[in-house]
């Protein structure tokens, strides 16, 4: 969970408008088909075949816990097939998390659609692979991992350098990851010092990224990772992002039949969904 709080959404509006650019008319067309809300992760599944992914922000709804407070978190809930593309897009700036993640999820299904429709020439996608599998981190690099992010952490400690977790709940952190752990107090300074950034795309949702972004060292590598991050790259790369390493959705049904379980990652790994990274090859 990142540490800052930016309430202007720019990055979500000029993706949507992106979005709208290269869909054109067919985009009012677009409705979708199925939703799932699941305790990991939300997906859906568009009248056009296309899906989408997002993390279920469930430690954001602690209102969760009765029947008159939880129905305020998804006032729709029944009512969602059939809707059109821009009923949820409208909720990206939504007071309920969920319904945020819910319309995340929307905007990385249509952006698959968009790769299918017109393939990017001047930035990569490379199916099948995790960025921790490609990081290459320089010795000496301060590195800066935004949210308990494991499978980093994790590299980071076989590393056997020093490094920086900015997480607001360091009780998801264990006990050999606290030492590394700095309070949301330092956060502006260490993210200002990193070379090297992995941020969650959880920020997209509690709408702290682009906070970081504004603090971040020019010409630091900058990663923004997760299903949540899973759509058209451009307005992150104009700040500043390097690369994002989400989620294809392979076989939306499949998928969401998981979710609907409680299923996670490794549920649905190259099965019905596969890791992928987009790369700027701009600047």
């Amino acid at each position: 969970m990142a540490v800052y709080n930016d309430s202007g959404g720019e990055i979500l509006k000029e993706t949507i408008g992106h979005i709208q650019n290269v869909l054109g008319e067919n985009f009012q067309d677009i409705t979708v088909e199925r939703a799932v809300v699941g305790v990991f992760f939300t997906g859906v599944k568009l009248s056009n075949g296309d899906g989408g992914i997002c993390f279920t922000p469930i430690k954001e709804i602690p209102e969760a816990v009765c029947c008159p407070s939880s129905a305020k978190i998804m006032p729709t809930s029944g009512k969602l097939r059939g809707r059109p593309v821009a009923y949820f897009l409208e909720n990206l700036q939504a007071e309920s998390p969920m319904r945020r993640a819910l319309s995340v999820a929307v905007l990385n299904a249509l952006s698959s659609t968009c790769w299918r429709i017109k393939p990017p020439n001047d930035y990569e996608i490379k199916f099948g692979s995790d960025p921790v599998d490609e990081i290459d981190i320089p010795d000496g690099a301060n590195v800066v991992v935004v949210g308990a992010l494991v499978p980093y952490i994790r590299m980071l400690l076989q590393r056997g350098e020093p490094f920086t977790i900015l997480e607001l709940d360091p009780r998801t952190l264990k006990d050999d990851e606290k030492p590394y752990w700095a309070s949301p107090e330092e956060s502006a300074e260490r993210i200002a010092q990193g070379d090297i950034l992995v941020i969650t795309g959880t920020t997209l949702i509690n709408n702290t990224l682009e906070g970081l972004l504004k603090n971040a060292k020019p010409g630091a590598q900058i990663i923004l990772v997760g299903p949540t991050a899973s759509m058209l790259p451009d307005a992150f790369f104009r700040r500043g992002v390097t690369s994002l390493g989400g989620i294809a959705v392979t076989k939306p049904d499949e998928l969401l039949n998981v979710l609907c379980e409680a299923g996670s990652g490794y549920h649905f790994y190259g099965k019905s969904a596969e890791r992928v990274i987009i790369r700027n090859h701009i600047g």
